[in-house]
């Protein structure tokens, strides 16, 4: 398990969702960039497990609807992420 990882495809996930400048999204985006800011300060990767699958999900959902706005990678790295 590689928290590190993780870290930082929820970082890059948290990024495409600023983009992408859902409302929709917006509280989830806050609780997952809370999550990584807790795991800078002690390491503890639980909050980042909990929104990054949260993350995973809403951003395959907004994939599905549209193909072009999401890029794969990111889903691929969060997804090997929660994985590991």
């Amino acid at each position: 398990m590689n928290s590190e990882n993780l870290r930082n495809a929820c970082a890059d996930a948290s990024t495409a969702m600023a983009k992408l400048n859902l409302d929709a999204h917006a509280d989830l985006r806050a609780k997952l960039d809370y999550c990584i800011g807790s795991y800078d300060y002690d390491k503890n990767p639980e909050g980042l497990y909990q929104y990054g699958k949260a993350t995973l999900d809403e951003l395959k959902k907004f994939k599905a609807k549209n193909p072009r706005k999401v890029n794969k990678k990111i889903i691929d790295n969060l997804e090997q992420a929660l994985k590991d």
